[in-house]
């Protein structure tokens, strides 16, 4: 059995490529776009729109992040980087990309309320638990963490949301009681896919800092087996998702002391957006292997 631990960032170093750059690069390219696909095709989206969306995307880092310092990045050399026209290009540049800002909102208000209600002390029994609270009516109660963890918004809002997705139950007296660490939109599709675009997005940006040279490497590891029975499946997935959520509750509370927000007192310049994401993975190689490296026996 072979397991495979990414160490190389420990030693602050990478392996160089053996392949080509673009053959590399395509390959990389085709198995993030796997799983991609699957999710636009089971959510209808045609391969026209994600074109023309790639195409915005390529002008407009081409234009942000590729610009030559002290000049004005021109329709020229843009066009030039990207291999677009410069009609393409204008045409781009004037495009106004989908956003869907009321669902990120929805997400992040009750995400915060989550983080709030675990870490804050004002809603904490005395042994350090979160308490069990009142919709409202006393001086803490729900509708007060609401307030203070997610601005101006109805708690009763906030509230369906989480009865829904199972984060907070009620007791038998009414009260509402915190019944899980996170919030996860389970069964949302925009929900789910507002994390695919934030979450994602994210872990290529680290893969992407740990490439460049002279930097100072970001955490990135994995551990993985090729041999794991059915049977034990559910037994690891568990065991994964209690010691990730111990392991993500630790940093929180030592990250949270250094966010301004949270702890005013911390002070310091600039402003970064921080975090450490954990998830498990499973996948069946029992597959022909097209599934994996693009070639298939099959034909037409």
């Amino acid at each position: 059995t072979a397991v495979a631990v990414d160490d190389s960032l420990e030693k602050g170093q990478f392996q160089p490529m053996e392949m080509p750059l673009n053959n590399t690069l395509a390959s990389a390219l085709m198995r993030i776009l796997r799983p991609m696909v699957r999710i636009f095709l089971r959510n209808g989206l045609p391969y026209g729109v994600f074109a023309d969306l790639a195409r915005w995307v390529y002008v407009d880092v081409a234009r942000r992040e590729f610009g030559i310092a002290g000049r004005k990045q021109t329709d020229s050399r843009v066009s030039v980087i990207t291999g677009l026209s410069r009609k393409e290009v204008r045409r781009l540049r004037q495009m106004t990309p989908p956003t869907n800002t009321e669902t990120a909102e929805q997400y992040n208000r009750a995400a915060r309320v989550i983080a709030g209600w675990r870490r804050d002390p004002d809603f904490h029994t005395k042994s350090g638990k979160p308490a069990a609270l009142p919709l409202e009516g006393e001086p803490l109660s729900f509708s007060r963490l609401v307030l203070r963890y997610s601005g101006d918004v109805p708690p009763r809002a906030i509230l369906d949301e989480l009865l829904q997705v199972g984060a907070v139950s009620q007791t038998k007296g009414g009260r509402l009681r915190l019944a899980a660490d996170a919030y996860l939109p389970a069964g949302d599709s925009s929900k789910m896919h507002q994390i695919l675009g934030t979450d994602v997005a994210l872990l290529i940006d680290t893969i992407d800092h740990n490439t460049l040279p002279d930097t100072s490497p970001r955490l990135q590891r994995k551990v993985a087996y090729d041999n794991i029975s059915t049977e034990a499946l559910e037994k690891i997935r568990s065991r994964c998702g209690r010691e990730g959520q111990r392991l993500l509750v630790k940093l929180d509370k030592a990250i949270s002391r250094e966010d301004r927000d949270v702890n005013p007192e911390a002070g310091g310049a600039g402003r970064h957006y921080v975090g450490v994401g954990v998830y498990y993975f499973e996948q069946p190689i029992d597959e022909p292997m097209e599934s994996v490296d693009g070639n298939s026996e099959e034909g037409e």
